[in-house]
């Protein structure tokens, strides 16, 4: 019987030693209890607490830095977490700490270590070497784990994966602690692609009835699930080498056999969160409907970047089955820790021993986040120290990624910023169009003579549009552009994809980007938010003279696209068109238009659109906003509305806006109330 104690804390080899020869001895004591003359049976009524420790969407911010603006960023990052789970480790005599995928990509150091200067097989991943100094129990596997590639993942996992294209014999560093998951299939050998669930023999510290302390032993089951998008967004990688499964249908499967080999309670590492919708197995966020699968005894989640339970309680969040007081989803104790290393979940599971097994009684259980952030008596941000054993564990490879990112491809003469994207400044969207437009025009014209006759468009958006607070926005200086800022400029790994539309499908596509905007009400004199729940990296827009059109927020959804035109002309419905975009949206993007479920893919191109945009200012050095920065195809149509419009964006930034032509936008209050380190500006319709 193999058992350790499940509060642990590593800071150093010599600590390390001490503590195994410990452990050791504790589950040499707690084994011959165990299997011995049944003196188990002696605490019968001992209770005990065990603390789940959430860490999700980490996207490898190891360190509270951003390589975008080459500075450190306290309200985020890994290293804090750290500090959050060794103070949980005091806290609580007994913890579990996992993690729920979306570690691997997501900054300038993932993309370092993946493509740029690729680790070697014997060198671990700077992510999981940084998890390495907290000793995490278990993990799952979210959909960003795929961006790069079947090996590389193979590679950073340590080997094994038995899949097409993979050497499974390679044996290299790994993650340093079990992944599981139970939903993504081989197609090689019909068996899950990773293990999808562990058992983790642990020994529990108790309290008997008579208050004493005892050590008993646990199992505890952990399994695994992520969304089935990434058939659609990894297409490239994945398709003919892996499917997926329903996480439902894949939990009803192996829960009942985690159970069978004897496990007291069963953690559920779900990379997805909480929708309404009536449950399918290609789902992204099936939390509801999985939390209802029996047997599962406490739910950690992810993927939607949300917190949960939420005092403030995510209007996406209200749902019928969910209790932000009780943060329970069906009655299991559940946790979405954020993203970004910005919380830590905790859920604290009661348990009650029988004599021969651990029950939960869920009514003493109780599910929070702690956040590295909160507010001082003057209100003003207070984040917590960073755990001084991480950053030296990655300072090479993390001034190398730095040295990487200074490399410098251009000159720009303007100040190319998302900040106010939302009502109609193109400066940092319209570079990314032209790349992607030159791109696919150029590889149609050399490749598809099929498609030679077709107009080339391109679409973007605000992929970085306020949604994590102030700092949360593209906002590249003028002068020098480096390979921070084009990286800066298109934040996602995508890669270009090319599909071929007709104008009316361009229309309705526009229309449902649209949904960025509530409708305002002309005839109301308070205030009106003019931005949606919409996220802003779904706010496709032209940035060329070539398409016109108006954008009516007074209409309800569905009916705001007005003057549509192509080179002066209202659009023609039939005329085709080719539009550059990215494989996300291409083949998942069918909640805009029935052809972006990858049916209208012309070309699956291998590159990043990153790396376009990074090719085609090193072609175009000389980045002006006369040439790159200035062409508006869209403008809101005129409205009068009794009360002030608003919106928030970056501090103090209305100079942006007036530098940019929008002579409708002023600032109401230099910070609007939330917290978020933003202004409350206000956009004059009727201009």
């Amino acid at each position: 019987m193999s058992e350790r104690t499940l509060s642990h804390s590593i800071s150093s080899s010599a600590q390390l030693s001490r503590r195994v020869a410990a452990m050791g001895l504790v589950a040499l004591a707690a084994s011959l209890a165990a299997c011995g003359s049944g003196s188990d049976n002696t605490s019968a009524g001992a209770t005990a607490t065990l603390a789940v420790l959430e860490t999700t969407d980490l996207h490898f911010n190891v360190r509270s830095y951003d390589y975008f603006k080459l500075a450190e960023d306290k309200s985020y990052g890994f290293e804090r977490t750290a500090t959050l789970v060794r103070a949980a480790r005091k806290e609580f005599a007994n913890t579990l700490l996992v993690d729920n995928g979306d570690t691997i990509q997501g900054t300038a150091l993932a993309d370092y270590e993946a493509t740029i200067s690729p680790i070697p097989c014997t060198q671990q991943l700077s992510m999981y070497k940084a998890m390495g100094a907290l000793g995490f129990d278990a993990g799952t596997l979210g959909n960003h784990e795929f961006n790069y590639g079947l090996p590389f993942l193979n590679q950073v996992l340590g080997g094994g994966l038995e899949v097409d294209g993979v050497d499974a014999s390679k044996k290299c560093a790994g993650a340093g602690f079990p992944m599981v998951l139970a939903n993504v299939i081989s197609n090689k050998t019909k068996k899950p692609l990773v293990q999808p669930y562990t058992v983790l023999e642990r020994t529990l510290v108790a309290k008997g009835t008579d208050g004493k302390e005892v050590k008993l032993p646990i199992k505890i089951g952990v399994i695994g699930f992520t969304t089935p998008g990434i058939m659609n967004w990894d297409k490239r990688y994945l398709e003919g080498k892996v499917s997926t499964e329903g996480a439902v249908e894949a939990a009803t499967k192996y829960v009942p056999e985690l159970r069978a080999k004897g496990a007291d309670i069963v953690v559920a590492l779900l990379h997805g969160g909480l929708d309404g919708a009536a449950y399918s197995p290609t789902m992204e966020n099936p939390g509801l409907h999985l939390s209802k699968v029996a047997g599962i005894d406490a739910m950690v989640m992810g993927h939607q970047h949300g917190v949960f339970p939420d005092t403030a309680a995510t209007p996406g969040f209200n749902l019928p089955g969910v209790d932000h007081k009780a943060g329970t989803v069906n009655g299991v104790h559940a946790v979405m820790a954020s993203s970004w290393g910005k919380a830590l979940g905790v859920v604290q599971l009661a348990l009650q021993w029988d004599g021969a097994k651990w029950t939960v009684n869920k009514s003493a259980s109780k599910s929070e986040l702690r956040n590295i952030q909160s507010k001082n008596a003057a209100g003003a941000n207070v984040y917590v120290d960073a755990d001084p054993a991480v950053a030296p564990l990655i300072e090479p490879q993390h001034q190398a990624a730095i040295q990487y990112v200074k490399t410098p491809i251009g000159q720009t003469d303007f100040r190319m910023s998302t900040l106010f994207a939302d009502v109609g400044d193109p400066g940092a969207i319209q570079i990314v169009n032209q790349a992607q437009q030159a791109y696919v025009a150029a590889y149609i014209k050399a490749n598809l003579p099929q498609y030679a006759a077709l107009p080339v468009l391109s679409v973007s958006a605000p992929f970085k549009s306020g949604f994590q607070g102030g700092a949360d926005y593209t906002d590249v200086a003028v002068g020098p552009l480096a390979i921070n800022n084009a990286a800066d400029l298109y934040l996602y790994p995508n890669t270009v994809y090319a599909v071929k539309v007709n104008g009316g499908d361009i229309k309705n596509w526009l229309e449902a980007a649209a949904k960025r905007f509530n409708q305002i009400d002309p005839a109301k004199t308070t205030e009106q938010q003019l931005i949606s729940s919409f996220p802003g990296y779904n706010f496709d827009m032209f940035t060329t003279a070539d398409v016109q059109y108006e954008i009516d927020v007074t209409q309800p959804v569905g009916s705001r696209i007005k003057k549509l035109s192509y080179l002066g002309k209202p659009i023609d419905v039939a005329q085709e068109f080719v539009i550059a975009t990215n494989n996300y949206r291409a083949t998942s993007g069918k909640s805009f238009i029935d052809k972006l479920d990858g049916s209208g893919t012309i070309w699956a191109s291998p590159d990043a659109n990153r790396d376009v945009v990074i090719d085609y200012i090193r072609k175009n050095p000389a980045v002006t906003r006369a040439a790159h920065g200035a062409a508006k195809s869209w403008r809101f149509a005129k409205a009068t509305a009794a009360g002030p419009v608003v919106f928030s964006s970056g501090a103090n930034a209305l100079a942006v806006a007036q530098a940019a032509g929008l002579a409708n936008v002023t600032l109401l209050a230099a910070d609007d109330g939330s917290g978020k380190g933003v202004s409350k500006y206000a956009v004059d319709l009727s201009k």
